[in-house]
């Protein structure tokens, strides 16, 4: 993954989200993301440290080492992790697709929304596996942007979040990569593959969800697009506004709002 391949940038309103986005769901994605005291644990594609800092938080007795590509994420999330006082992660820049360790290097691996930007997940599944020890676990978690359900329902909502799985599509990633964990750690060549899906339902009996996740993280998330979106004749004007206008609508007082990641941990 290049910095060009990231669709949503590397903006300091991206960043914010990313952070929104990891705190709201670190019940719901990382309350089993436990491991074993004095365990190596390669985080791969940690970008600037959203999980990082929740990872490192729930496993203080273990050793992290987190990478990736981009020079000024790897630097964000040493800064993020210094402001907590974290001191059991180092950080270094790495490339997923050839990573720089040897093999059988670590006891464990964590990715998170990462495969989804890739144009070879499988690819970077089998080279996380080579510097995985045997017997030891990869655990990745992924989005599926196909699976937002939301009242009030909305065509011109649809057609926004449309716009971003068919831009990370033509960068060669892939949103809805969440429905293909199991078969792509299956032909990578892991076993004892186990997928959960962790659904996000909120209301307006949630308003931490409702901020965290419905306005701060997914819409947040579509509304980033919107450039790409037009540049690329993907959509006209009045039907992206309206589009963004109808997925706020989900956060009043009586709508709601539905998605599901998927968290898929296997063994070498």
């Amino acid at each position: 993954m290049t910095r060009q391949d990231y669709v949503h940038g590397y903006s300091v309103r991206e960043n914010e989200r990313l952070l929104d986005q990891a705190n709201t769901l670190a019940e719901l994605l990382h309350h089993d993301t436990l491991y074993p005291k004095g365990a190596l644990v390669l985080e791969a594609g940690c970008g600037v440290g959203a999980q990082t800092v929740i990872l490192a938080q729930n496993n203080p007795k273990t050793q992290f080492i987190s990478v990736d590509i981009s020079p000024a994420s790897v630097e964000a999330a040493q800064a993020a992790v210094a402001q907590q006082g974290i001191s059991n992660v180092s950080f270094r820049t790495d490339d997923i697709l050839n990573l720089s360790f040897e093999a059988s290097y670590f006891d464990h691996i964590f990715v998170c929304f990462v495969l989804e930007h890739l144009q070879q997940p499988l690819a970077a599944l089998q080279q996380l596996k080579r510097v995985l020890k045997p017997g030891g676990t990869l655990t990745v978690i992924e989005g599926d942007h196909a699976s937002a359900y939301f009242y009030p329902d909305s065509e011109y909502a649809q057609q926004a979040i449309a716009c971003l799985i068919e831009l990370q599509a033509r960068m060669g990633g892939n949103s809805l990569i969440g429905r293909q964990l199991y078969p792509l750690l299956k032909q990578a060549g892991f076993q004892n593959i186990r997928v959960t899906p962790r659904q996000v339902y909120v209301d307006s009996s949630r308003p931490e969800w409702v901020e965290g996740f419905t306005k701060n993280t997914f819409t947040a998330m579509v509304a980033g697009a919107k450039e790409q979106a037009l540049q690329q004749k993907l959509i006209d004007l009045k039907t992206w506004e309206q589009g963004i206008t109808d997925l706020y609508a989900t956060a009043e007082e009586n709508g709601t709002f539905n998605y599901t990641f998927f968290k898929a941990i296997a063994v070498k």
